[in-house]
C-alpha cells in the first residue's frame, strides 16, 4: 500500500462518517469543520494504531533522533540543550507508549469533539512536533555527512545518503516513507490544525460530556495494557516487518540480492571541482571520458534504475562468528530444524574496580663473551616481585536477564537436544570474552555469534526471543514469556 492509496481510503471513511453525522445525526455545525474533524481523527486513529501494535519500534526510532539531536547540538553554542537526549534515549519506551496513546486519543478527541478548544491546540501542536522530526530527517539529506546540521553555508546537494535518520516512523512498519514524502504530509496537516485553531466553536460534539469523559478515560486504560502488551508480554499480535512468521527468508534474500544486482547506472551527477558547478553525464559518456572527468569534476550521485524489488532489512541478514567468519548458513541452507536466540542488547553493567597485581622486574646487564674481543651480550637477570595497581572492569549482568537463559531458554536447549535440534544464540553489543562470560554465567554450551544491533531488533522484539528455522524458513518466533514447551514446538511446526 502506499500513502497515496492509504490517503484516499482514510478520506472516503471520513465521508461515510461525515455523511452518516449529518444526515443521520445532523451534529455538524460545518460541513468542512466535519469532514476534516473526522479526516485527521482516522488518520491519528489508524497511524497510532500500526504504531501501538509495536511501540518498542517507535521506541527504537526515537533513540536514532535522540542520537542524532545530540550529535547536532553537542558542537554547537546551544551545546546546553544536548544533555537532555540521553535522557530521553534512556527512556525512549515510555516515552513512545506516551505518544503513540497521545495520538490515539487525540484521534478520538477529534471525531467526537471533546473539548474543541483544546484538541485544536493539542492537535496543532503535535502536528508541529511531527513536522520537526520529518523536517530534520529530510533536510539532512542536504548535509554532508561531515557537517553539521546548522552550518547551512556547506550545505549541497540533496543525497538521500546523507540523511541521519532513514525514515520517520510515521506509521511504524506498516509503510516506509520516503522522508519528503512524509515532510510534506505533515506540512499538509498543518492546514486543517491552524483551521482547527481559528475555527474552533464549528467542532461538532458527539455525545453529553460524561460520555465523552468515559470513553477518553477508557480508551486510555486500554491502550496502556495493549501497548505494553506488544512488548513486555508478547511479540507483536500484527507484524509488518520483513522477518513475520511463514516467511521464506532465503528466498527474499536472494530475489533482493538479484534485483539490487540488476540495478544499472544511467548518469553520473558531478561537482566541477573548481567552479562547484554541478553537471551530468551519462554514464556511456562517463566511461568514454573516465580520465578526464575525473581529473575535473568528483562524483556528487549516481543516477540508478529502481530495483524490481524493494529491499528490505532482509537484505542485510548476515551472521558471523566473532572473528568475522560467515555463519549465515545455518539458518539460510540448513535443510535442519534450528533455534536461533537473538539477543538485541546484552543486559550487563561494566563497574570500574582497581585491584593489586604482581609484576615481576628484571635487569638487563651487559656482559662481555668470553674468547671474543669487543663483543657482548645482553643478559636479563630477575630482580624482584612489586605489587601495583591496575584498573579493571568487572562484568555484572542482570539477574532477570540471566534467569531467563537459565530458566527458559536452557531447559528448551536440552529438550531440543534429544531430538537433534541445535541451537545457537546471534547476539550484539558484544565481544568473545563477554560471550565466553555469558555462556559460563547462564550454563548454556552453544555457539555464540553476533549480527548487527539494528538487524536483531527488526527480527525479535523480546530480549531475549526464540526462533525455529528449518530450510531457510523462519517457521515461528516466540517472546521469552510466551515460550511453549519443546514437545508442543515439536508437534506443531516439526510433524
Amino acid at each position: 500500500m502506499t500513502i497515496v492509496t492509504l490517503m484516499f481510503y482514510i478520506g472516503l471513511a471520513a465521508l461515510a462518517l461525515t455523511l452518516v453525522m449529518t444526515l443521520a445525526y445532523k451534529v455538524q455545525k460545518s460541513w468542512l469543520m466535519t469532514y476534516l474533524q473526522n479526516f485527521t481523527g482516522i488518520l491519528f486513529l489508524f497511524s497510532g494504531w500500526v504504531k501501538a501494535v509495536d511501540p518498542l519500534g517507535t521506541a527504537f526510532k526515537m533513540e536514532d533522533y535522540f542520537a542524532e539531536f545530540y550529535a547536532t547540538f553537542a558542537d554547537t553554542s546551544m551545546s546546553f540543550i544536548a544533555p537532555m537526549f540521553p535522557f530521553f534515549s534512556e527512556y525512549s519506551t515510555a516515552f513512545a507508549i506516551f505518544m503513540i496513546i497521545f495520538e490515539i486519543i487525540l484521534g478520538i478527541m477529534l471525531i467526537i469533539g471533546d473539548r474543541p478548544k483544546l484538541t485544536a491546540w493539542l492537535f496543532f501542536l503535535l502536528v508541529v512536533f511531527f513536522t520537526v522530526l520529518t523536517g530534520f530527517t529530510f533536510l539532512t539529506g542536504y548535509v554532508p555527512m561531515d557537517q553539521n546540521f546548522f552550518s547551512f553555508s556547506a550545505w549541497g546537494e540533496y543525497k538521500a545518503t546523507n540523511m541521519r535518520v532513514t525514515d520517520c516512523g510515521c506509521f511504524g512498519d506498516f509503510i516506509k516513507l520516503d522522508p519528503r514524502i512524509s515532510f510534506y504530509k505533515d506540512l499538509f496537516l498543518l492546514m486543517p490544525s491552524i483551521y482547527f485553531l481559528v475555527r474552533w466553536k464549528d467542532m461538532h460534539q458527539l455525545f453529553i460530556s460524561k460520555t465523552r469523559n468515559v470513553t477518553l478515560v477508557g480508551s486510555t486504560l486500554f491502550l496502556i495494557l495493549y501497548c505494553v502488551y506488544n512488548f513486555y508480554w508478547d511479540e507483536p499480535h500484527v507484524d509488518f516487518r520483513p522477518f513475520r512468521n511463514g516467511a521464506n527468508i532465503a528466498e527474499i534474500k536472494k530475489t533482493e540480492t538479484e534485483a539490487a544486482n540488476a540495478v544499472k547506472v544511467l548518469a553520473m551527477k558531478m561537482k566541477n571541482k573548481t567552479t562547484g558547478e554541478i553537471k551530468e553525464f551519462s554514464y556511456e559518456e562517463y566511461m568514454k571520458n573516465l580520465s578526464a572527468l575525473t581529473d575535473e569534476y568528483e562524483t556528487v550521485e549516481q543516477i540508478k534504475t529502481e530495483p524490481t524489488i524493494k529491499e528490505t532489512k532482509i537484505s542485510h541478514f548476515d551472521i558471523t562468528d566473532f572473528d568475522g567468519n560467515e555463519k549465515t548458513d545455518i539458518y539460510l541452507a540448513n535443510p535442519e530444524a534450528h533455534l536461533m536466540v537473538p539477543v538485541f542488547k546484552a543486559e550487563y553493567k561494566a563497574i570500574p574496580g582497581k585491584r593489586m597485581v604482581s609484576d615481576s622486574i628484571f635487569s638487563m646487564d651487559t656482559m662481555a663473551v668470553s674468547g671474543f674481543k669487543d663483543s657482548v651480550t645482553v643478559v636479563k637477570t630477575f630482580k624482584e616481585v612489586q605489587q601495583k595497581e591496575e584498573e579493571y572492569y568487572d562484568i555484572v549482568w542482570n539477574k532477570d536477564f540471566i534467569a531467563t537463559f537459565v530458566n527458559v531458554i536452557k531447559p528448551l536447549k536440552e529438550a531440543a537436544a534429544k531430538d537433534k535440534v541445535s541451537m545457537s544464540v546471534v547476539i550484539s553489543g558484544i565481544d568473545a570474552e563477554k560471550a565466553k562470560l555469558l555462556a559460563k554465567e547462564t550454563g548454556l554450551d552453544v555457539e555464540y555469534l553476533t549480527a548487527d544491533e539494528k538487524l536483531l531488533k527488526t527480527i525479535m522484539r523480546s530480549n531475549p526471543g526464540v526462533i525455529l528455522w528449518k530450510n531457510g524458513v523462519l517457521l515461528h518466533k516466540w517472546h521469552y514469556k510466551k515460550l511453549p514447551s519443546w514437545s508442543e514446538i515439536k508437534g506443531e511446526y516439526l510433524k
